[in-house]
């Protein structure tokens, strides 16, 4: 089982992760935006199940690696490190356009609507990378098994994106005009993330293997 602080740290980072714009946010946004809410929520289902293709992966991935290379955490740990400081660079140095989402997108059936966000999630390299450098850091062989530690991470990681996400496509559009008219919430927004990711790097390059 892992420690509570561990988990608690784990659930920042993945609220942190999902509220960094990236594809799934751009096309649940985009999709509520141009065909509703009802459309928004089936894409999410789509993303949702998205993550689980990641987690079983990189859960099944983790475990051979974890058994087969012995300096594996000190890898991923500055993978996972180098990653975020990415991220930060990149939230500082965006536009913010993800509220100008194209609001034309053509209306589809429910199932294609779910299999573009399947499909969305699953070709979203931000979160294979998410996976592959951030749970090797917060699993451990002596807190269990490794799978059952990777499928508890994953759990929670769904919980917090499906609800942050659930909550960006009901007020897809009251964001949306919110924002337009106050810009300077965007900039605050950005230097913020920016600031969390990098204090999440420093907090990873830290850590030692246990």
């Amino acid at each position: 089982m892992i420690p509570l602080n561990d988990l608690l740290l784990f659930g920042l980072t993945a609220l942190v992760m999902v509220l960094s714009p990236g594809p799934n946010m751009i096309y649940l946004i985009s999709r509520s935006l141009s065909q509703g809410k009802k459309a928004g929520i089936i894409s999410l289902f789509g993303v949702m199940c998205g993550f689980l293709f990641h987690i079983l992966m990189v859960s099944f991935g983790l475990t051979a690696i974890f058994f087969a290379i012995p300096f594996a955490f000190t890898i991923v740990k500055f993978l996972g490190v180098g990653y975020l400081l990415f991220l930060a660079y990149n939230t500082v140095t965006s536009k913010n356009k993800i509220f100008d989402a194209d609001q034309k997108l053509q209306s589809d059936k429910p199932l294609k609507l779910f299999n573009i966000g399947l499909l969305t999630n699953v070709l979203n390299p931000k979160m294979a990378m998410f996976y592959l450098s951030f749970f090797p850091q917060f699993i451990k062989p002596e807190f269990g098994s490794i799978l059952s530690q990777s499928f508890q991470l994953g759990i929670i990681q769904i919980l917090i994106s499906f609800s942050v996400n659930f909550l960006i496509v009901i007020s897809a559009a009251k964001m949306a005009s919110w924002f337009s008219k106050k810009p300077i919430w965007l900039r605050i927004q950005k230097w913020f993330m920016a600031s969390v990711l990098t204090g999440l790097a420093v907090k990873m390059a830290m850590t030692k293997a246990r």
